[in-house]
């Protein structure tokens, strides 16, 4: 019976499976990355990730227990040299999970697991995203006086507008004085030619 045993069996054996994990941890410590499917990836997570903090104190007890899950020598002296300098400052969360298309054979979902650090293309941590909202919200602050410029700059230019439209007026009177006295004294002049006229007659 399986009661209170929630990790994933994988379908195998403890000894099938612990060996299968020793060997996948091994060849994540060698190439970086491996490629896997996605069961298999979450096992091997909560599997390697307690040996990586295990290899931060180089003590020879604490290889000797990282010896007793891993089985080679090679892989030890990587994780105790190269990968522990490099996951110093880290407080946990080594491996990344990247997820697949399902494999063409049996369509089981695949996954890439990798150690964060050794992939630079893809790197986010969380204290980089809470500097960059900070900066966000300065940011804003920032922007909201130069709007403001803006908007008085934009009434000055309305200002200036004024006298141009009242020269334009003046223009446009003047021809209409000129036109008005034409128009009578064309009138008057043949009022007065009917009237000699009439007392021509």
């Amino acid at each position: 019976m399986r009661h209170g045993k929630k990790f994933n069996h994988l379908s195998r054996k403890a000894a099938h499976r612990k060996a299968m994990l020793a060997n996948m941890a091994c060849s994540l410590i060698e190439h970086k990355r491996i490629k896997t499917t996605l069961a298999k990836a979450k096992a091997l997570r909560v599997y390697v990730e307690p040996l990586i903090t295990k290899s931060k104190e180089d003590t020879t007890h604490s290889r000797r227990t990282v010896f007793s899950y891993l089985k080679q020598k090679q892989a030890i002296t990587e994780l105790f040299s190269d990968i522990a300098t490099k996951v110093a400052d880290r407080p946990g969360g080594y491996t990344r999970i990247l997820k697949l298309s399902n494999r063409l054979g049996d369509n089981a979902q695949m996954a890439f697991i990798e150690l964060v650090d050794y992939n630079e293309e893809y790197s986010t941590d969380k204290p980089k995203r809470k500097k960059a909202r900070r900066a966000k919200s300065k940011k804003v602050e920032d922007v909201t006086p130069v709007v403001e410029d803006a908007v008085i700059i934009e009434d000055a230019p309305v200002v200036e507008e004024n006298p141009v439209v009242e020269e334009n007026p003046v223009v446009e009177e003047t021809p209409v004085v000129e036109e008005t006295p034409v128009v009578e004294e064309t009138n008057k002049a043949n009022n007065n030619s009917e009237e000699k006229e009439e007392k021509g007659e």
